[in-house]
């Protein structure tokens, strides 16, 4: 029997870096996300879906997140949300898998798989119980329609195609 998991927001980041000008790494993060996982009676991951705030978007720089939320990038008053769902979910280890699913940005799905390494569950002292996994992927942006960019004098691209998504998540479900 699958049991479900909460994502617990509080609990969790969703990261990015992406170089720029082809010399430093930018890092940011969604502020706000929500979804579920799913497990096998004994653990073992199964499915998982999540919804990211597109308009949390933070690198810590209020002119360039107001860049990223506009029609250049996420265009976050037509596409406030992206969204993961898991098509499959191939165990590689102990409490490791790789984890392929649909990614959807700006109204585009495209097919993405992650690394993904899971905790074993704990009760909390709120008797929850609670388990994590950590994770990391990299897409290239032009393909979901992320394509804004500029070429620099000496070659360089302001803003790399690669971006690279790293994730910890906290999730919780009723103790038994």
């Amino acid at each position: 029997m699958s049991q479900t998991w909460t994502i617990d927001p509080t609990h969790t980041g969703l990261e990015f870096a992406v170089r720029h000008m082809g010399l430093s790494t930018v890092k940011g993060r969604f502020r706000a996300l929500s979804g579920s996982i799913t497990t096998a009676e004994d653990g073992r991951l199964e499915g998982v879906e999540v919804t990211v705030d597109t308009t949390t978007i933070d690198t810590a720089e209020p002119n360039r997140d107001g860049h990223l939320r506009a029609p250049d990038f996420f265009d976050v008053e037509k596409y406030p949300t992206a969204t993961f769902k898991s098509t499959a979910v191939e165990p590689q280890g102990q409490n490791v898998y790789r984890v392929t699913g649909e990614l959807t940005i700006r109204g585009v799905t495209k097919p993405v798989t992650l690394e993904v390494e899971t905790s074993d569950p704990i009760k909390d002292p709120y008797g929850l119980q609670r388990a994590a996994a950590e994770g990391k992927t990299k897409i290239s942006r032009k393909e979901w329609g992320l394509t804004w960019n500029q070429v620099l004098e000496f070659g360089a691209l302001m803003v790399s195609d690669d971006v690279r998504i790293s994730f910890d998540v906290q999730a919780t479900r009723p103790s038994a």
